[in-house]
């Protein structure tokens, strides 16, 4: 017997006309939820994963590194906002630099991958109901951008927030908007199924698929990762980077001690008390890049004999339904993470690769970096890192977390080549050419100063 609050979630969801696979995986999240589950991995539960294949020492011929692209699809998750940066549209309309965005720099990127390896190689966008007409709407600058009649996007599933007390669905006539959430990324596998695109991409004659956030600019195609996926024949694999403390609140991969399977663990499954282990970098010595590659015929087969449910691990984020009001009721979504897909998978597989290809940009730090002479833009629409070590570097808050904020102090990016570490506080002005060297920390000015 179905729960009377979750059939009214069910029934919302159906009025809203989403999809049945999305609301089968609901619905299980949901009684994951009810149930009490945490989603918390023990750390007495896994072992580290220690040697992964090393990208740099793989070895396979161009031939079969060509073939392999030639039958891949380049999917790139673009449902995020940035609204922790201010943005009320897709981060990735975000210009980068030389006026080029994030979607324009993609584009570059699998232009230039199709050329290289004379590859179809389509590039496919998981949208979200909010940056899925700014995405389309930028792209039609680009009209040979579609392959073969396939579609340049799809759209990641909505599902209602649900109350903490009683997983009701919320209702909050302020602002009808604020009832729904994105499921998490993890809809990735739900979304590719319930739309059809899975089914049409095999059938067009693609069998892997390259995947990662649209705002890591360092996941371009890479035929001798293609190459290495293909003759693992492997239904999975994870790129995963060596780990530095800097990266000490990245998920990572382990292996559970029960039965040798590779599986994700992120923050939200660790357990306060055991933090120390999960941010441990000499324990945890990788740290998971959420770059994928997907056998999309395996997958296919997988979700076709789990009636479209992968059963991921549950992450619980607790909320309130207006994100700006403290006040406003508490709140749950339920949410799951497309790598942790990996445990689903008994033969999945990890690669470790250079740091060229994790370059994502979570705050305006990163984004000063790119901008920056740290990195140089190809004629690939890669950006190239011309520093042995990336400087570190940690604005103040209070006067850079918002883009408009930024750009109005940042008009001239600072050379940071020879920078190890820029730490401001206050409002400094970055309005000429400037460069920081060395270790420098800035102190509050009271009132805006440019920086020379």
């Amino acid at each position: 017997m179905t729960p009377i609050a979750l059939e009214q979630c069910l029934q919302k969801m159906q009025v809203a006309g989403i999809s049945q696979a999305a609301i089968d995986n609901f619905s299980h999240y949901w009684r994951l939820c009810a149930d009490g589950a945490t989603g918390l991995i023990p750390e007495a539960s896994i072992r580290p994963l220690l040697d992964p294949p090393q990208l740099d020492q793989v070895q396979v011929s161009d031939a079969d590194a060509r073939a392999a692209l030639q039958q891949t699809v380049v999917i790139k998750l673009n449902g995020g906002l940035g609204t922790s940066m201010g943005l009320d549209r897709a981060k990735t309309l975000l210009t980068v630099r030389d006026g080029l965005t994030f979607l324009d720099l993609i584009v570059r990127q699998v232009q230039h991958a199709r050329t290289e390896h004379d590859a179809r190689l389509p590039l496919v966008f998981m949208n979200s109901f909010r940056t899925r007409d700014d995405t389309i709407a930028h792209l039609t600058r680009y009209p040979g951008l579609a392959v073969d009649g396939l579609p340049l996007d799809f759209l990641q599933s909505a599902e209602p927030k649900i109350l903490a007390d009683g997983l009701r669905p919320v209702s909050w006539p302020a602002d009808p908007s604020l009832e729904w959430c994105p499921p998490g990324h993890g809809d990735l596998y739900p979304a590719l199924w319930g739309t059809g695109l899975l089914d049409a991409l095999v059938e067009a004659g693609f069998r892997y698929a390259t995947v990662a956030n649209g705002d890591n600019l360092g996941a371009a195609p890479n035929a001798t990762l293609a190459g290495w996926f293909a003759a693992s024949g492997a239904p999975y694999a994870a790129e995963v980077c060596p780990r530095t403390a800097n990266d000490r609140k990245g998920g990572h991969l382990a292996v559970r001690i029960s039965d040798g399977q590779l599986i994700l663990r992120d923050t939200a499954q660790t357990a306060p008390e055991e933090m120390d282990f999960f941010t441990d970098e000499h324990r945890h010595p990788f740290f998971h890049a959420n770059n994928l590659w997907l056998d999309l015929v395996q997958v296919r087969e997988t979700l076709r004999a789990r009636n479209g449910v992968l059963g991921l691990p549950l992450i619980r984020n607790d909320k309130t339904v207006d994100p700006g009001d403290p006040d406003s009721p508490k709140v749950i979504q339920l949410e799951s993470a497309m790598g942790a897909a990996i445990e689903v998978f008994h033969c999945a597989t990890a690669i470790a690769v250079g740091r060229d290809r994790f370059l994502p940009v979570k705050t305006t730090n990163e984004l000063m970096l790119l901008r920056s002479d740290v990195f140089d833009l190809g004629a690939d629409g890669r950006l190239h890192s011309q520093v042995e070590r990336i400087p570190e570097i940690d604005l103040d808050g209070t006067h850079y977390k918002l883009i408009d904020d930024f750009d109005a102090l940042v008009t001239v990016a600072p050379s940071l080549r020879r920078a190890e570490r820029l730490r401001v506080r206050g409002p400094w002005r970055f309005d000429a050419p400037a460069a920081v060297v060395g270790d420098v920390d800035l102190a509050d000015p009271g009132a805006p100063r440019s920086y020379r």
